[in-house]
Protein backbone atom coordinates (compact mmCIF):
# COMPACT_ATOMS: atom_id res chain seq x y z
CA UNK A 1 0.00 0.00 0.00
CA UNK A 2 1.30 3.34 -1.41
CA UNK A 3 1.34 6.54 1.61
CA UNK A 4 2.87 9.60 0.01
CA UNK A 5 2.23 12.12 2.21
CA UNK A 6 -0.96 13.66 1.57
CA UNK A 7 0.38 14.25 -2.25
CA UNK A 8 -2.83 14.27 -4.69
CA UNK A 9 -2.25 12.38 -8.20
CA UNK A 10 -2.44 16.21 -10.02
CA UNK A 11 0.37 17.49 -8.06
CA UNK A 12 2.33 14.67 -8.85
CA UNK A 13 1.66 15.07 -12.51
CA UNK A 14 2.51 18.70 -12.69
CA UNK A 15 5.59 18.16 -10.75
CA UNK A 16 7.03 15.52 -12.66
CA UNK A 17 6.05 16.55 -16.56
CA UNK A 18 9.03 17.82 -18.55
CA UNK A 19 11.33 15.37 -16.23
CA UNK A 20 15.11 14.06 -17.44
CA UNK A 21 14.39 10.77 -16.16
CA UNK A 22 11.02 8.36 -15.73
CA UNK A 23 11.29 5.22 -13.93
CA UNK A 24 7.33 3.61 -14.23
CA UNK A 25 6.25 0.21 -12.89
CA UNK A 26 8.25 -0.40 -9.84
CA UNK A 27 7.83 -1.87 -6.47
CA UNK A 28 8.47 1.67 -4.43
CA UNK A 29 10.35 1.10 -1.35
CA UNK A 30 10.43 5.28 -0.55
CA UNK A 31 11.60 4.55 3.28
CA UNK A 32 10.24 8.27 3.58
CA UNK A 33 9.60 8.34 7.31
CA UNK A 34 11.15 5.04 7.72
CA UNK A 35 7.82 3.46 6.70
CA UNK A 36 8.87 0.10 4.94
CA UNK A 37 5.44 -0.80 2.68
CA UNK A 38 5.14 -1.16 -0.48
CA UNK A 39 3.64 0.67 -3.41
CA UNK A 40 2.92 -2.31 -5.93
CA UNK A 41 3.29 -0.36 -8.82
CA UNK A 42 4.44 3.39 -8.86
CA UNK A 43 6.62 5.98 -10.72
CA UNK A 44 10.01 7.81 -9.61
CA UNK A 45 10.55 11.73 -11.91
CA UNK A 46 13.65 12.77 -11.61
CA UNK A 47 14.33 17.10 -12.79
CA UNK A 48 18.10 18.01 -12.32
CA UNK A 49 19.34 15.32 -10.12
CA UNK A 50 16.25 15.57 -7.71
CA UNK A 51 13.63 13.84 -7.25
CA UNK A 52 10.69 16.09 -8.90
CA UNK A 53 7.93 13.40 -7.81
CA UNK A 54 6.97 10.39 -6.71
CA UNK A 55 3.44 8.07 -6.78
CA UNK A 56 1.25 5.51 -7.45
CA UNK A 57 1.35 4.61 -11.47
CA UNK A 58 -1.97 6.60 -11.61
CA UNK A 59 -0.71 9.27 -10.88
CA UNK A 60 2.57 9.34 -13.60
CA UNK A 61 2.90 11.92 -16.23
CA UNK A 62 2.71 11.03 -20.02
CA UNK A 63 6.19 9.14 -21.05
CA UNK A 64 6.37 11.17 -23.80
CA UNK A 65 7.20 13.95 -21.77
CA UNK A 66 10.41 12.56 -20.18
CA UNK A 67 13.93 12.29 -21.80
CA UNK A 68 14.68 9.27 -20.85
CA UNK A 69 12.45 6.63 -19.17
CA UNK A 70 13.53 3.25 -17.33
CA UNK A 71 10.74 0.35 -17.51
CA UNK A 72 11.13 -1.37 -14.10
CA UNK A 73 8.88 -4.13 -15.07
CA UNK A 74 7.73 -4.96 -11.59
CA UNK A 75 11.50 -4.88 -10.10
CA UNK A 76 12.11 -3.08 -6.71
CA UNK A 77 12.61 0.66 -6.76
CA UNK A 78 14.29 1.94 -3.46
CA UNK A 79 16.98 4.49 -2.25
CA UNK A 80 20.52 3.85 -2.63
CA UNK A 81 22.17 2.27 -0.28
CA UNK A 82 25.11 4.34 2.33
CA UNK A 83 28.13 2.82 3.00
CA UNK A 84 29.13 4.93 6.40
CA UNK A 85 32.59 3.72 6.35
CA UNK A 86 35.30 2.36 3.47
CA UNK A 87 39.02 2.80 2.78
CA UNK A 88 38.41 2.01 -1.01
CA UNK A 89 42.12 1.83 -1.95
CA UNK A 90 42.46 -1.20 0.23
CA UNK A 91 40.97 -3.69 -2.45
CA UNK A 92 44.58 -4.09 -3.06
CA UNK A 93 45.29 -5.72 -0.34
CA UNK A 94 42.14 -7.93 -0.30
CA UNK A 95 42.70 -11.03 0.97
CA UNK A 96 46.63 -9.93 1.53
CA UNK A 97 47.01 -11.08 5.62
CA UNK A 98 43.55 -12.77 6.79
CA UNK A 99 42.91 -14.16 10.05
CA UNK A 100 45.08 -11.68 12.41
CA UNK A 101 44.32 -10.42 15.24
CA UNK A 102 44.08 -6.19 14.76
CA UNK A 103 47.25 -5.15 16.05
CA UNK A 104 49.26 -7.91 14.19
CA UNK A 105 47.05 -7.13 11.04
CA UNK A 106 47.70 -3.68 11.22
CA UNK A 107 51.50 -3.45 12.37
CA UNK A 108 52.99 -6.11 10.68
CA UNK A 109 51.39 -6.17 7.68
CA UNK A 110 49.33 -3.35 6.11
CA UNK A 111 51.19 -0.16 7.19
CA UNK A 112 54.23 -2.11 6.16
CA UNK A 113 52.46 -2.94 2.73
CA UNK A 114 50.79 0.78 2.25
CA UNK A 115 54.66 2.15 3.28
CA UNK A 116 56.02 0.49 -0.20
CA UNK A 117 53.22 0.34 -2.71
CA UNK A 118 49.89 3.13 -2.02
CA UNK A 119 51.14 6.16 -4.45
CA UNK A 120 48.76 8.25 -6.48
CA UNK A 121 48.26 5.92 -9.06
CA UNK A 122 47.27 2.50 -6.89
CA UNK A 123 44.97 5.01 -4.71
CA UNK A 124 42.57 5.69 -8.17
CA UNK A 125 43.09 2.79 -9.89
CA UNK A 126 41.86 0.91 -6.49
CA UNK A 127 39.41 2.97 -5.50
CA UNK A 128 37.68 2.93 -8.94
CA UNK A 129 37.47 -0.78 -8.58
CA UNK A 130 35.93 -0.35 -5.22
CA UNK A 131 33.49 2.18 -6.62
CA UNK A 132 32.15 -0.16 -9.19
CA UNK A 133 32.26 -3.13 -6.57
CA UNK A 134 29.74 -0.72 -4.13
CA UNK A 135 28.00 0.51 -7.63
CA UNK A 136 27.19 -2.46 -8.78
CA UNK A 137 26.14 -3.79 -4.73
CA UNK A 138 23.36 -0.77 -4.43
CA UNK A 139 26.14 1.52 -2.76
CA UNK A 140 25.24 5.22 -4.06
CA UNK A 141 26.71 7.10 -1.42
CA UNK A 142 30.25 5.54 0.53
CA UNK A 143 32.34 7.37 3.16
CA UNK A 144 36.11 6.91 2.72
CA UNK A 145 38.90 7.54 4.46
CA UNK A 146 42.52 7.04 3.16
CA UNK A 147 45.89 8.91 1.94
CA UNK A 148 46.21 10.32 -1.35
CA UNK A 149 43.07 11.11 -0.90
CA UNK A 150 42.97 13.61 -3.67
CA UNK A 151 43.03 10.74 -6.26
CA UNK A 152 40.25 8.33 -4.58
CA UNK A 153 38.26 11.61 -5.36
CA UNK A 154 39.16 11.39 -8.53
CA UNK A 155 38.08 8.12 -8.47
CA UNK A 156 34.59 8.70 -7.04
CA UNK A 157 34.02 11.20 -9.41
CA UNK A 158 35.17 9.26 -12.58
CA UNK A 159 33.18 6.52 -11.54
CA UNK A 160 29.83 8.42 -10.97
CA UNK A 161 29.54 7.71 -6.89
CA UNK A 162 28.51 10.10 -4.34
CA UNK A 163 31.62 10.55 -1.33
CA UNK A 164 32.25 11.79 2.04
CA UNK A 165 36.23 11.70 0.98
CA UNK A 166 38.47 12.30 4.05
CA UNK A 167 42.26 12.23 3.96
CA UNK A 168 43.60 10.97 6.34
CA UNK A 169 45.94 11.79 9.65
CA UNK A 170 48.08 9.85 11.51
CA UNK A 171 51.85 10.75 13.49
CA UNK A 172 54.05 8.78 11.81
CA UNK A 173 55.67 8.83 8.07
CA UNK A 174 52.52 8.06 5.88
CA UNK A 175 51.70 7.65 1.97
CA UNK A 176 51.92 11.37 0.54
CA UNK A 177 52.87 12.81 3.97
CA UNK A 178 56.59 11.36 4.91
CA UNK A 179 56.79 14.22 7.79
CA UNK A 180 54.13 13.89 10.47
CA UNK A 181 54.54 17.31 10.71
CA UNK A 182 52.41 17.97 7.89
CA UNK A 183 49.61 15.94 8.15
CA UNK A 184 47.16 18.22 9.34
CA UNK A 185 48.69 20.94 6.79
CA UNK A 186 48.18 18.34 4.09
CA UNK A 187 43.97 17.78 4.83
CA UNK A 188 43.58 21.20 4.37
CA UNK A 189 45.21 21.29 1.16
CA UNK A 190 42.93 18.49 0.25
CA UNK A 191 39.61 20.11 1.50
CA UNK A 192 40.56 23.30 -0.57
CA UNK A 193 41.00 21.38 -3.48
CA UNK A 194 37.78 19.42 -3.11
CA UNK A 195 35.11 22.35 -1.59
CA UNK A 196 32.85 23.26 -3.43
CA UNK A 197 33.81 21.63 -6.42
CA UNK A 198 31.31 19.21 -7.18
CA UNK A 199 28.38 18.60 -5.33
CA UNK A 200 28.84 14.66 -5.31
CA UNK A 201 32.28 14.88 -3.57
CA UNK A 202 32.21 16.01 0.25
CA UNK A 203 35.90 16.35 1.50
CA UNK A 204 36.17 15.75 5.15
CA UNK A 205 39.21 14.91 7.80
CA UNK A 206 39.83 11.18 9.08
CA UNK A 207 42.15 10.88 12.27
CA UNK A 208 43.29 7.23 12.24
CA UNK A 209 42.66 6.56 15.50
CA UNK A 210 43.31 7.80 19.06
CA UNK A 211 46.42 5.40 19.00
CA UNK A 212 47.90 7.01 16.23
CA UNK A 213 47.24 10.24 16.37
CA UNK A 214 48.66 12.66 19.47
CA UNK A 215 46.22 14.96 21.08
CA UNK A 216 48.08 18.06 19.18
CA UNK A 217 47.03 16.28 16.08
CA UNK A 218 43.81 15.47 17.36
CA UNK A 219 42.69 19.40 17.84
CA UNK A 220 44.24 20.72 15.14
CA UNK A 221 42.58 18.36 12.73
CA UNK A 222 39.10 18.80 14.54
CA UNK A 223 39.57 22.55 14.36
CA UNK A 224 40.84 22.33 10.43
CA UNK A 225 37.02 20.54 10.05
CA UNK A 226 35.16 22.79 12.19
CA UNK A 227 36.44 25.71 10.46
CA UNK A 228 35.83 24.83 6.86
CA UNK A 229 32.35 22.97 8.13
CA UNK A 230 33.35 19.15 6.88
CA UNK A 231 32.97 15.93 8.63
CA UNK A 232 35.75 14.77 11.05
CA UNK A 233 36.14 10.80 11.18
CA UNK A 234 38.07 9.04 13.65
CA UNK A 235 38.34 4.68 14.53
CA UNK A 236 38.02 4.52 18.59
CA UNK A 237 36.92 1.59 20.73
CA UNK A 238 37.41 -0.95 18.34
CA UNK A 239 38.97 -3.22 20.22
CA UNK A 240 39.56 -4.45 24.23
CA UNK A 241 43.24 -4.00 23.83
CA UNK A 242 42.75 -0.23 22.55
CA UNK A 243 40.67 0.36 25.48
CA UNK A 244 43.45 -0.81 27.88
CA UNK A 245 45.81 0.51 26.28
CA UNK A 246 44.00 4.42 26.68
CA UNK A 247 43.57 3.70 29.80
CA UNK A 248 47.14 3.12 30.67
CA UNK A 249 48.34 6.35 28.65
CA UNK A 250 45.40 8.37 29.25
CA UNK A 251 44.24 7.20 32.46
CA UNK A 252 40.81 7.26 30.78
CA UNK A 253 38.71 5.55 27.81
CA UNK A 254 39.24 6.35 24.11
CA UNK A 255 35.24 8.33 24.26
CA UNK A 256 36.18 9.61 27.43
CA UNK A 257 39.81 10.89 25.93
CA UNK A 258 38.22 12.44 22.83
CA UNK A 259 34.89 14.16 24.60
CA UNK A 260 38.43 16.09 27.24
CA UNK A 261 39.96 17.03 24.22
CA UNK A 262 36.72 18.56 22.62
CA UNK A 263 36.28 16.42 19.70
CA UNK A 264 32.67 15.68 20.15
CA UNK A 265 30.07 17.25 18.23
CA UNK A 266 27.22 16.76 15.64
CA UNK A 267 30.08 16.71 12.47
CA UNK A 268 31.90 13.62 14.74
CA UNK A 269 31.56 10.46 13.24
CA UNK A 270 33.25 7.94 15.62
CA UNK A 271 33.70 4.06 13.60
CA UNK A 272 33.56 1.08 15.29
CA UNK A 273 32.58 1.91 18.78
CA UNK A 274 32.97 -1.51 19.94
CA UNK A 275 33.64 -1.62 23.85
CA UNK A 276 31.46 1.50 25.18
CA UNK A 277 30.24 2.03 28.52
CA UNK A 278 26.83 2.97 29.00
CA UNK A 279 28.07 6.19 30.47
CA UNK A 280 29.90 6.64 27.16
CA UNK A 281 26.75 6.09 24.88
CA UNK A 282 25.06 8.66 26.72
CA UNK A 283 27.97 10.77 26.62
CA UNK A 284 27.79 10.23 22.59
CA UNK A 285 24.39 11.21 22.49
CA UNK A 286 24.80 14.35 24.50
CA UNK A 287 27.34 15.50 22.08
CA UNK A 288 25.31 14.96 18.82
CA UNK A 289 28.17 12.54 17.40
CA UNK A 290 27.37 9.54 15.07
CA UNK A 291 28.50 6.03 15.11
CA UNK A 292 29.22 3.73 12.46
CA UNK A 293 29.92 -0.21 13.17
CA UNK A 294 31.17 -2.39 10.72
CA UNK A 295 29.95 -6.01 11.43
CA UNK A 296 31.62 -7.84 9.19
CA UNK A 297 35.15 -6.32 9.82
CA UNK A 298 34.37 -6.85 13.61
CA UNK A 299 33.35 -10.27 13.14
CA UNK A 300 36.78 -11.00 11.07
CA UNK A 301 38.88 -9.32 13.22
CA UNK A 302 37.22 -11.10 16.68
CA UNK A 303 37.16 -7.23 17.76
CA UNK A 304 33.61 -8.15 19.50
CA UNK A 305 30.05 -6.61 18.76
CA UNK A 306 29.19 -3.14 19.19
CA UNK A 307 26.59 -2.16 21.70
CA UNK A 308 24.01 -1.31 18.89
CA UNK A 309 20.77 -1.92 20.74
CA UNK A 310 21.65 0.55 23.16
CA UNK A 311 23.00 3.17 20.86
CA UNK A 312 20.01 3.40 19.27
CA UNK A 313 17.90 3.37 22.09
CA UNK A 314 19.68 6.28 23.03
CA UNK A 315 18.58 8.21 19.76
CA UNK A 316 22.56 8.10 18.44
CA UNK A 317 22.57 8.43 14.85
CA UNK A 318 24.22 5.00 13.30
CA UNK A 319 25.15 4.05 10.18
CA UNK A 320 26.04 0.95 8.72
CA UNK A 321 29.94 0.73 6.98
CA UNK A 322 31.73 -2.24 5.10
CA UNK A 323 35.11 -0.76 6.17
CA UNK A 324 37.64 -1.88 3.52
CA UNK A 325 38.02 -4.81 1.61
CA UNK A 326 41.29 -6.16 3.63
CA UNK A 327 39.50 -6.49 6.78
CA UNK A 328 35.94 -7.57 5.32
CA UNK A 329 36.91 -8.64 2.19
CA UNK A 330 33.44 -7.66 0.08
CA UNK A 331 31.70 -4.68 -0.23
CA UNK A 332 28.22 -5.53 0.09
CA UNK A 333 26.28 -3.71 2.82
CA UNK A 334 23.10 -6.58 2.01
CA UNK A 335 25.46 -8.87 3.70
CA UNK A 336 26.16 -6.07 6.16
CA UNK A 337 22.44 -5.73 6.71
CA UNK A 338 22.07 -9.48 7.02
CA UNK A 339 24.89 -9.80 9.52
CA UNK A 340 24.30 -7.17 11.70
CA UNK A 341 20.36 -8.04 12.19
CA UNK A 342 21.18 -11.90 12.73
CA UNK A 343 24.06 -11.00 15.15
CA UNK A 344 22.35 -9.24 17.93
CA UNK A 345 19.70 -11.70 17.69
CA UNK A 346 22.00 -14.65 18.78
CA UNK A 347 24.01 -12.49 21.66
CA UNK A 348 20.73 -11.35 22.99
CA UNK A 349 19.48 -14.99 22.84
CA UNK A 350 16.36 -12.35 21.12
CA UNK A 351 14.73 -13.12 17.90
CA UNK A 352 12.85 -9.87 18.35
CA UNK A 353 15.95 -8.10 18.88
CA UNK A 354 16.82 -5.78 15.62
CA UNK A 355 14.18 -5.83 13.42
CA UNK A 356 14.26 -5.98 9.83
CA UNK A 357 12.84 -2.82 9.21
CA UNK A 358 15.53 -0.98 11.90
CA UNK A 359 18.42 -2.37 9.82
CA UNK A 360 17.00 -1.02 7.01
CA UNK A 361 16.71 2.38 7.96
CA UNK A 362 20.51 1.93 8.82
CA UNK A 363 21.11 1.44 5.55
CA UNK A 364 19.85 4.11 3.84
CA UNK A 365 18.14 6.84 6.56
CA UNK A 366 20.53 6.30 9.48
CA UNK A 367 23.53 6.34 6.83
CA UNK A 368 22.52 9.34 5.42
CA UNK A 369 21.89 10.95 9.46
CA UNK A 370 25.13 9.79 10.61
CA UNK A 371 27.07 11.69 7.58
CA UNK A 372 24.98 14.57 7.97
CA UNK A 373 22.87 14.09 4.89
CA UNK A 374 19.66 13.31 5.79
CA UNK A 375 17.97 16.47 4.13
CA UNK A 376 19.62 14.89 0.80
CA UNK A 377 19.83 11.19 1.16
CA UNK A 378 18.53 8.09 2.65
CA UNK A 379 14.65 7.99 0.90
CA UNK A 380 13.00 8.88 -2.36
CA UNK A 381 11.13 12.26 -1.63
CA UNK A 382 10.53 15.33 -3.72
CA UNK A 383 13.26 17.61 -3.54
CA UNK A 384 16.08 14.93 -2.22
CA UNK A 385 18.91 13.93 -4.83
CA UNK A 386 17.82 10.98 -7.18
CA UNK A 387 19.95 8.33 -5.53
CA UNK A 388 17.59 4.96 -6.12
CA UNK A 389 18.91 1.76 -7.15
CA UNK A 390 16.01 -1.22 -9.19
CA UNK A 391 16.71 -4.75 -7.73
CA UNK A 392 15.23 -7.93 -9.82
CA UNK A 393 12.84 -9.65 -7.02
CA UNK A 394 12.68 -12.69 -9.98
CA UNK A 395 15.26 -14.55 -8.16
CA UNK A 396 14.71 -17.87 -6.70
CA UNK A 397 15.67 -16.58 -3.30
CA UNK A 398 13.31 -13.72 -3.40
CA UNK A 399 10.08 -15.43 -4.33
CA UNK A 400 7.93 -14.81 -2.98
CA UNK A 401 8.35 -11.37 -2.14
CA UNK A 402 6.03 -10.72 1.14
CA UNK A 403 7.50 -7.14 2.59
CA UNK A 404 10.58 -5.24 2.36
CA UNK A 405 12.15 -7.24 5.32
CA UNK A 406 13.20 -10.33 2.93
CA UNK A 407 15.47 -7.48 1.65
CA UNK A 408 17.39 -8.00 4.80
CA UNK A 409 17.74 -11.21 5.12
CA UNK A 410 18.26 -12.66 1.52
CA UNK A 411 18.79 -9.82 -0.71
CA UNK A 412 22.40 -10.12 -2.33
CA UNK A 413 24.26 -6.72 -3.95
CA UNK A 414 24.10 -9.27 -7.13
CA UNK A 415 20.57 -8.50 -6.97
CA UNK A 416 20.65 -5.00 -8.12
CA UNK A 417 20.23 -4.57 -12.15
CA UNK A 418 20.39 -0.22 -12.03
CA UNK A 419 21.63 2.41 -10.61
CA UNK A 420 21.18 5.69 -10.71
CA UNK A 421 23.35 8.70 -8.35
CA UNK A 422 22.28 12.54 -9.02
CA UNK A 423 20.12 11.79 -11.60
CA UNK A 424 22.19 9.68 -14.43
CA UNK A 425 22.26 6.17 -14.91
CA UNK A 426 25.46 4.65 -14.02
CA UNK A 427 24.42 0.98 -14.24
CA UNK A 428 21.89 -0.88 -16.56
CA UNK A 429 21.55 -4.29 -16.22
CA UNK A 430 24.21 -4.86 -14.48
CA UNK A 431 26.83 -2.90 -16.86
CA UNK A 432 28.46 -0.21 -15.33
CA UNK A 433 27.87 2.99 -17.97
CA UNK A 434 31.10 5.09 -16.36
CA UNK A 435 33.88 3.21 -16.96
CA UNK A 436 35.47 0.39 -18.59
CA UNK A 437 35.34 -2.02 -15.61
CA UNK A 438 37.67 -4.40 -17.72
CA UNK A 439 40.63 -1.84 -17.34
CA UNK A 440 40.29 -0.91 -14.07
CA UNK A 441 40.38 -4.95 -12.85
CA UNK A 442 43.84 -5.74 -15.51
CA UNK A 443 45.42 -2.66 -13.99
CA UNK A 444 44.67 -3.48 -10.23
CA UNK A 445 45.64 -6.86 -11.00
CA UNK A 446 48.66 -5.48 -12.62
CA UNK A 447 49.35 -3.46 -8.93
CA UNK A 448 48.91 -7.02 -7.20
CA UNK A 449 51.41 -9.34 -9.35
CA UNK A 450 54.36 -5.92 -8.39
CA UNK A 451 52.98 -6.21 -5.51
CA UNK A 452 53.54 -10.18 -5.18
CA UNK A 453 56.58 -10.06 -7.25
CA UNK A 454 57.82 -7.54 -4.33
CA UNK A 455 57.14 -9.62 -1.36
CA UNK A 456 58.78 -12.54 -3.07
Amino acid sequence: MYHGRGQRAEDSKLRAENCDLLVLNGALLTMAGGNTELCLSGFVAIRGGEIAAVGPMAAAPDPASAGTVVDAGGQLVMPGLVNCHSHAAMTLFRGLADDLPLMTWLYEHIFPAEARWVDPDMVYWCSKLAAAEMLLAGITTAADGYFYEYEAGRAFQDAGLRAVAAQGVIDFPAPGVPDPAGNVTTAADFIAAWQGRTSRVTPAVFCHSPYTCGPATLRQAKELARGQGVPFFIHVAETQAEVAQCREQQGTTPVRYLHGLGLLDPATVLIHCVWLTTAEIDLIAASGAAVVICPASHMKLASGVAPLRELLAAGVAVGLGTDGAASNNRLDLFREMDLVAKLHKVISLDPTALPAHQVLAMATQGGARALGLAARLGSLEPGKAADLIILDLRQPHLTPFYDADLLVYAARGSDVRTVIVDGKIVVRDRRLLTFDLAEVMARVNRLAARMRAGAG
